[in-house]
């Protein structure tokens, strides 16, 4: 017969080594929960630099509202009142067109002057205008002229009639 001494012998470093392995795993997911999860630096585990992102003001230039005649297929007089915000991306940009704001309104008055009523009254008309007023901006308002960085034209007033 056996000694049941023997068993009870391969058991008992059985039980530190199985806790050895459990506290090992703890750990590690411990360490990875905090430097990934929780943003800690690598070494030092002091939070990382938790600053709140913030968007960069946009800057506008605004256009005078303006009423111009329109062509129509049907001969029938209709008026546009339309009023505009340019977004552009630099300070420069918009003192640039601040200085020049005649000529970019005699140009936006002229483009206007060749629009139909019946294409403008639907969204993507105004879609096809304001790519179309983007595209004045192509044309040089003056020489030389630094790089102008319109990004976007907006609609403040819109009134077909």
């Amino acid at each position: 017969m056996s000694n049941p001494r023997p068993a009870a012998k391969k058991n008992t470093w059985l039980m530190p080594l199985l806790l050895a392995v459990i506290a090992a795993g703890g750990s590690a997911a411990g360490m990875y929960y905090f430097m990934v999860k929780r943003g800690m630096s690598d070494f030092g585990m002091t939070p990382a630099a938790a600053q709140p992102i913030q968007a960069a003001q946009p800057i506008f230039v605004p256009i005078s509202p303006f009423t111009v005649n329109l062509q129509s297929e049907r001969r029938q007089p209709h008026l546009l009142y339309i009023g505009l915000s340019l977004q552009v991306s630099d300070k420069q940009t918009q003192e640039f067109l601040l200085q020049h704001m005649p000529q970019i309104r005699s140009r936006l008055l002229m483009l206007m002057a060749g629009q139909k009523a019946e294409e403008l009254i639907t969204p993507n008309g105004k879609d096809v205008l304001s790519a179309q007023i983007l595209g004045l901006f192509q044309t040089p308002l003056a020489t030389p002229q630094p790089p102008l960085g319109v990004i976007d034209v907006l609609y403040t007033d819109f009134i077909v009639q």
